[in-house]
């Protein structure tokens, strides 16, 4: 794993969008919740192709933007999401997918037991501005 993915030390990529837009992605971000638990699972990003194909197979697809080709969170691992329900918000520049979990854990990064965590699963501490890991 990477420090980007285990330091305290905050690191935000407020540039992400613009980087994806100068690639030539037309992307729309994508918040995905577990259905169940009303958790925040991930953030990331769709373009048309993705979204038809979610669509299609109700399955979470999603537009890597470091790859530049489409992702099914799980095709590889098992740990991929049953696509329930999408909504649009107001401006119609983001989406919201809300999904069923089909299988083990979420996210690529693992816990000190070896078990995948939430993608959130560092919180900033508002006074010292660190990240805090609240599942290690």
């Amino acid at each position: 794993m990477s420090s980007l993915e285990e330091d305290n030390k905050l690191q935000l990529d407020f540039g992400k969008v613009c980087k994806v837009g100068a690639g030539g992605a037309n992307v729309v971000p994508v918040a995905v919740q577990n259905i169940d638990t009303g958790e925040v699972i991930l953030v990331a990003y769709v373009n048309e192709q993705a979204l038809r194909a979610s669509i299609k197979e109700r399955r979470a697809i999603f537009w890597s933007t470091s790859r530049q080709e489409l992702w099914e969170k799980g095709k590889t691992s098992g740990n991929g999401f049953e696509l329930i329900e999408i909504y649009v918000n107001c401006e119609q520049n983001s989406l919201l997918y809300r999904v069923k979990p089909i299988a083990g854990g979420i996210c690529h990064t693992k816990n000190a037991e070896d078990q995948p965590r939430n993608c959130f699963y560092r919180k900033i501490d508002m006074e010292t501005g660190e990240l805090e890991n609240m599942d290690p």
